[in-house]
């Protein structure tokens, strides 16, 4: 809770102002039966039309003004509520953005769409439930008793007596409340989990006609979380109706001794009428009570998973400057890397040397699983490496500012994205780039005459996930956008296995022509993508394989040799 406290210290104004404003509203309210009781055992014996109309008036004006000073607090309150939690996500949406990927991937990512969405919405019921009734709620019930106690103490004892119960039965449930809700959101991660599964492979599961087991997958995992719910739902759903109940009798006990008290002129009709408008008012601030708990236990239980994403630190460090003179514009020196939660010595990269001059192109190619990708997140610093050392012109990488390393690399992953948006919004990707170089990289990407065709050229939007364009047509609007901004460092992650041999040739022909000076790395699966590299770097297993270029390779590398006469780049 300390961190929602954080964003509510930016509104104590106003969270000042509509809690006095409650405050003086429920003040208001409580003077209503007061007022009634007066006019029942004092104004109508004396049968005055005057003095009944005004205190008849006073009640309307009381309970106008009740209304009015409500509305004017609740406003207050939803304004803090929703601003607090704009701010909230605004954060937690940064702050996942400057997370390593290994934070990431312990969090994991269907948790973290539940935190920034389901979480903050149970937070922002609880800040609004505790501003309009934390304050109202309170007051209602000690200003209930208080009023009954000048109107009759012997009845207001037997209402006394009922606080302690109801206070024990709160704080009891309390304890399970807030593990119940925690275990409830762990289950809604799972099922966000498996809904982006599912949409993300959706036309995979119905050519292999599996519909039928992924929806029996889904209703496992939906029943689970109904269960949860409905175990947290039912537990706290006690409270209601046991203090109900604890309320009722003592009500039924009041109205036994009431009346004897009336019946010996101990008390008067319009006190008893009070006093039952009193209780009514005490039993609905109960009821408030009740729903205000089971918001906090919600709101609590995400505000806890949410200050674990804030209060996160980021494993990637920036060291001081660590620069030494070298000809080498890249170099990786005995680098090794273990992905969390491998077993002990495994080793997903291990004992990797490589060095490149810039303007050189090194080709990376070994199986599915050998950490040709891995190469890459390491130089991108989406992960620190676990031994050796990385260096980039010379630098360090972890003396390298993030935005500085990044901004020096063009890239294409093997699994990129297109946003719903148009062609020119994708290439520039907020970089502000302007139409020439827009339009210039789509052109050395073999994209220009495809967009060209399209309704609005540059203009022309794409749906989700690019759906309205073919494999082909998206992978050269990524590579417009790795082109676009001429990097000092080049890296295409399988971006050409969507393109046809003639294109895939254009397009190194082309990248060869316009990026002499830029440093290139590609990987891929077909040799004839990297044969003319400079160097070629062969992995297996996260080892090194071979190391040279295409000639030296045929004659030292068994695994590249094979991989080429596979693929009939050899006799």
């Amino acid at each position: 809770m300390k961190a929602i406290f954080k964003y509510l210290s930016g509104y104590t104004s106003l969270i000042v102002f509509s809690m006095s404003v409650k405050f003086i509203g429920t003040i208001t309210e409580l003077f209503i039966p007061y007022i009634l009781q007066h006019i029942i055992d004092v104004i109508i014996p004396m049968k005055s039309i005057e003095k009944i109309l005004f205190w008849g008036i006073l009640m309307l004006v009381c309970a106008l003004l009740t209304f009015v000073l409500n509305v004017i607090a609740n406003r207050g309150a939803s304004k803090v509520a929703n601003s607090v939690i704009y701010n909230v996500r605004r954060d937690l949406y940064g702050h996942i953005f400057n997370m390593s990927c290994s934070e990431v991937d312990h969090f994991t990512v269907p948790s973290l769409i539940s935190r920034i969405s389901s979480d903050t919405y149970n937070v922002r019921n609880m800040i609004g439930m505790l501003l309009r009734v934390g304050i109202r709620a309170p007051i209602l019930i000690i200003g209930g008793i208080i009023m009954t106690l000048v109107l009759d103490a012997v009845l207001a004892s037997i209402l006394i007596a009922t606080v302690p119960f109801i206070a024990l039965i709160i704080v009891f449930l309390s304890r399970y409340g807030i593990p119940l809700y925690s275990s409830v959101q762990n289950a809604v991660d799972t099922l966000v989990l498996k809904v982006r599964e599912f949409f993300s492979g959706i036309r995979v599961v119905k050519a292999l006609s599996q519909v039928e087991t992924e929806k029996d997958n889904f209703e496992k995992i939906n029943t689970d979380l109904s269960r949860r719910e409905t175990k947290a739902t039912v537990t706290l759903g006690i409270t209601n109706p046991v203090i109900t109940l604890i309320l009722n009798i003592a009500l039924a006990i009041i109205i036994m001794i009431g009346a004897y008290r009336v019946n010996e002129g101990l008390s008067e009709a319009g006190k008893i009428i009070a006093f039952m408008s009193y209780f009514t008012i005490i039993t609905n601030a109960v009821t408030m009570i009740n729903r205000i708990f089971t918001n906090y236990t919600k709101g609590s239980a995400s505000a806890v998973r949410i200050r674990e994403i804030l209060s996160s630190t980021s494993d990637i460090k920036v060291i001081p400057q660590d620069h030494v003179d070298t000809d080498d514009y890249i170099t990786f020196s005995n680098v090794s890397f273990t992905y969390s939660g491998l077993s002990e010595g495994a080793k997903t990269l291990d004992g990797i040397n490589f060095s490149l001059k810039r303007g050189e192109t090194l080709g990376i190619i070994g199986a599915i699983g050998s950490g040709k990708t891995t190469v890459i997140q390491l130089l991108l610093r989406f992960y620190d490496i676990s031994e050796g050392e990385i260096r980039i012109d010379g630098d360090d990488i972890i003396s390298i500012p993030l935005k500085d390393l990044r901004s020096k690399i063009g890239i294409v992953f093997q699994n990129d994205f297109l946003m719903s948006a148009t062609i020119a919004e994708n290439i520039s990707l907020g970089r502000h780039l302007n139409n020439e170089n827009i339009m210039k990289a789509a052109k050395i990407a073999h994209a220009e005459e495809f967009i060209s065709q399209k309704e609005n050229g540059f203009e022309y939007r794409l749906e989700s996930k690019a759906a309205n364009l073919s494999g082909g047509q998206k992978q050269r609007i990524l590579l417009s956008r790795a082109f676009a901004a001429n990097p000092e460092l080049l890296i295409l992650d399988d971006s050409s296995s969507a393109l046809d041999y003639k294109t895939d040739a254009m397009l190194r022909k082309e990248i060869n022509s316009n990026f002499k000076n830029t440093t290139k790395i590609v990987i891929a699966q077909r040799i004839s993508s990297i044969r003319h590299a400079d160097k070629i770097l062969v992995l297996e297993n996260g080892k090194m394989a071979g190391y040279g270029d295409h000639d030296t390779l045929l004659k030292s590398s068994a695994l590249y040799y094979e991989i080429a006469k596979t693929q009939g780049e050899v006799q």
